[in-house]
């Protein structure tokens, strides 16, 4: 037998996988479909540890159902279009179709290297024009159906890339990519009203959905609704337009309470406010992001030189600005009741504001309604790389969509795409100006791109039918293949893309084209592997790992299963160099192993086994498919290292031991196992399609236990007991006792005895 050489035998077998068609997939009416999915990954160019965590876990997953009987779906694809991109071929003077392609051929490569069984068949990258398509016609049905509008809200804006960012795209307060300080500036753009779906989009209590806790609650408390009342203050002041702030309250009764009313700095009533320290401070607020707003606990804030009416008790009260009340948030605008508000409290102490009594039975006039903290959803950016907005501006007929005939509407390849204050579709004068579809009056395209999350709101959808063209995916195959069964993905996206992605699932119902209301069955949220400092990875804080580096030098084999053993997927924890030549060394032994099969050619007759080495054997097959079914992964290895030392600690392993090793090691390590299972089966199919070993309960219980006994805390024997009878204290005391060890240490007396069902029975003399 030859030594264990990963760059040997990786590469063999991953030719051998993709000649064979191994992982393609293929419709079986016999077997209970499983589609098993990782949100899919940005073409960065490498994949880096980050991408490894994310998908080796997931590979195991699907591999062990697989093995276990089921049609396993498991596709991939490329998030393409966004700023990254761009950003990434403006500094390199490269163009982001080139970049972006370039590295999506780079990435699938390290894909196969890491030996998983991805069906690249069904391969979907949104930069496509044949799925831009479809992202085009989605937003011309939510159009048609009053959901697609354009009008102005306030976003959150990069002076420098000039463009509008998604919160996800801004690290405290800067943009992800060129640094600048983000403000908030109200832009036109167009909008989605997922708001209209925001009592849909509620998770309710009893739902069957295996999703995490802090996701749906997440989500809830991200459409934050809540039912109350708007309440009408007169302003006294009558220069102003505005005359009366309209306030929304969950606490109407607690309105002679009100000693003043605060505003948020976006509030139109500050237009009307011309002073220096106003401006001033409505300026410096702006550069905070929303959710900065929402989780500082320091107060800020300026009086408005103005008072309004308080509706129940005549008295009038002043009218202060400041970043804690949200433009989104009802009006605008709250009443506080410090007497009955934490906030509003440290709010009045810290201005020295007055603090009144409420006793909670005011009944004032007022409008009963449901306000929601939910926004609709901007997708429009004035950015090059993304889907073209398929309208048509034209002088006589506003706004027409472009045909659906007509559709794609592709991206033009010369396009000067740096920032110029203004889209850069809009300096193509050839693909800009076209007739107007109802008139045929001259007329312009929209210049502006969707924002990347509309393309991954839906490209699950896609990979069961790619090559569809009859719309943006075949029915039929979505009968057959979803709702997904589990979606792998960061927490990061807990109210981004998943709420996104169940907004396209319920508005696709609405159209007829699924009949089910939720996109997945199950999610689960991956933890992060820190730089071997404990810090987050940077390459400006060198830090990164390169997992290339890695396979290199121990193979993808000990990477993967590393990665699996290291710590829980949900966790987080730095990465170690040293630990993982652990593994390595792990899987050298498990190759060695095959020195010891008991009778190299017999066939898998195991009587002769003892029961302690079924024991052994069930016990492992029981844990690792318990552990790959609930997503333990680490445990599931540490099942395997556990029954190898028993397995090495004998002078012979049974063929069958051997074979059930390779079979629960193999969704872990795929090349190892395959190149030792036609090592001692030479003829075989691939070991990625044989079934995952069963257990038999009977075998996972021993037929004795072995009890510790100790005097005085000091072990003094061993001894043997029917596992029947371990629970039965005096049983177990006076077989101890009968010990000739013992005997001499017990002569004297026993003063009390603790005992540890099953495991340790101590004397107190």
């Amino acid at each position: 037998m030859n030594k264990y050489f990963a760059k040997e035998i990786e590469p063999k077998w991953q030719e051998y996988w993709e000649k064979n068609g191994i992982y393609k997939f293929k419709k079986d009416q016999k077997k209970k479909k499983y589609y098993n999915l990782v949100e899919l990954p940005y073409p960065s160019g490498d994949l880096h540890l980050g991408h490894w965590f994310a998908f080796t876990p997931p590979d195991a997953h699907a591999r062990y159902k697989r093995m276990s009987g089921f049609n396993v779906f498991y596709p991939n694809g490329f998030d393409s279009f966004g700023l990254p991109a761009e950003n990434a071929a403006i500094k390199r003077g490269i163009h982001p179709k080139d970049w972006t392609y370039k590295n999506i051929e780079t990435m699938k490569k390290q894909f196969e290297t890491m030996g998983t069984m991805i069906d690249w068949g069904s391969e979907v990258i949104t930069s496509d024009p044949e799925y831009y398509r479809w992202n085009q016609w989605i937003f011309i049905k939510m159009y048609e159906k009053g959901l697609a509008y354009r009008g102005k809200a306030l976003s959150n804006w990069c002076p420098v890339d000039q463009t509008v960012l998604a919160n996800e795209h801004i690290e405290q307060g800067k943009c992800w990519r060129c640094g600048a300080e983000v403000i908030q500036k109200e832009v036109e753009q167009w909008c989605l009203k997922i708001t209209e779906y925001a009592d849909r989009l509620i998770w309710p209590e009893n739902t069957s959905l295996d999703w995490p806790k802090e996701v749906k609650e997440g989500q809830n408390n991200w459409i934050g609704k809540k039912e109350g009342m708007l309440i009408k203050f007169r302003i006294q002041n009558s220069e102003f337009r505005i005359r009366e702030l309209e306030v929304f309250t969950t606490r109407p009764e607690t309105t002679d309470g009100v000693s003043f009313l605060v505003i948020a700095p976006e509030h139109p009533l500050n237009k009307e406010i011309k002073e220096k320290r106003v401006q001033t401070y409505i300026e410096e607020a702006s550069k905070k992001t929303e959710m900065e707003r929402k989780e500082d606990r320091t107060k800020s804030g300026v009086f408005s030189g103005f008072e309004a009416k308080n509706p129940v008790t005549g008295k009038n009260i002043p009218i202060w600005i400041s970043d804690y009340v949200l433009a989104g948030y009802g009006s605008g605008a709250i009443m506080a009741v410090p007497f009955a508000d934490e906030r509003d409290r440290e709010f009045a102490e810290k201005f020295n504001l007055s603090i009144l009594k409420t006793d909670f039975k005011a009944k004032p006039e007022g409008k009963k309604t449901v306000n929601y903290h939910l926004r609709d959803w901007s997708v429009s950016r004035q950015r090059y790389w993304g889907t073209p907005v398929p309208m048509i501006h034209c002088e006589k007929c506003a706004v027409v969509p472009v045909p659906l005939e007509d559709l794609p509407v592709e991206l033009p390849y010369k396009v000067d795409f740096t920032p110029k204050g203004k889209p850069p579709l809009a300096s193509d004068e050839a693909w800009l100006n076209v007739k107007c579809p109802k008139c045929e009056a001259p007329a312009k395209r929209d210049a502006e791109t969707l924002d990347t999350f509309f393309d991954s709101a839906w490209y699950y959808y896609r990979y069961c039918s790619p090559n569809y063209e009859k719309g943006p995916f075949d029915e039929l195959k979505i009968k057959e293949l979803m709702p997904i069964d589990i979606y792998f993905g960061g927490s990061e996206h807990t109210l981004g893309h998943t709420l996104y992605a169940r907004f396209f699932t319920k508005f696709f119902k609405d159209l007829g084209l699924v009949n089910f209301d939720e996109f997945a069955q199950k999610r689960a949220q991956h933890g992060v592997i820190l730089g071997p400092d404990g810090v987050r990875m940077s390459k400006s804080r060198d830090n990164v790992v390169n997992p290339d580096d890695f396979v290199k030098e121990y193979g993808a084999d000990t990477v993967r299963l590393y990665i699996c053993f290291m710590m829980p997927y949900t966790a987080t924890a730095p990465w170690s160099d040293s630990a993982i030549s652990g593994v390595y060394k792990f899987l050298k032994r498990v190759w060695d192993l095959q020195n010891k099969i008991k009778d190299h050619k017999s066939n898998l007759k195991s009587e002769n086994m003892s029961s302690e080495e079924f024991y052994q054997m069930h016990s492992a097959i029981k844990k690792v498919g318990d552990d790959l079914d609930t997503l333990n992964f680490n445990t599931a290895v540490s099942a395997l290292m556990i029954w190898l030392n028993f397995l090495s600690s004998k002078k012979d392993v049974y063929r069958l031991e051997y074979e059930t090793l390779l079979k629960l090691l193999a969704p872990f390590a795929p090349h190892i196992t395959e190149e030792v299972w036609h090592s001692i089966n030479p003829s075989a199919n691939s070991i990625h399609l044989e079934n995952f070993p069963l257990y038999q309960a009977k075998f996972t219980v021993r037929e004795t236990v072995q009890i510790i006994i100790q005097v005085n805390g000091k072990i003094r024997d061993t001894i043997e007991i029917d596992s029947s009878k371990i629970k039965d204290q005096s049983f177990v005391e006076n077989e101890t006792k009968n010990s000739e060890k013992i005997k001499k240490y017990i002569q004297n007396g026993v003063k009390n005895t603790i005992y540890v069902p099953g495991k340790i029975l101590n004397f107190v003399v």
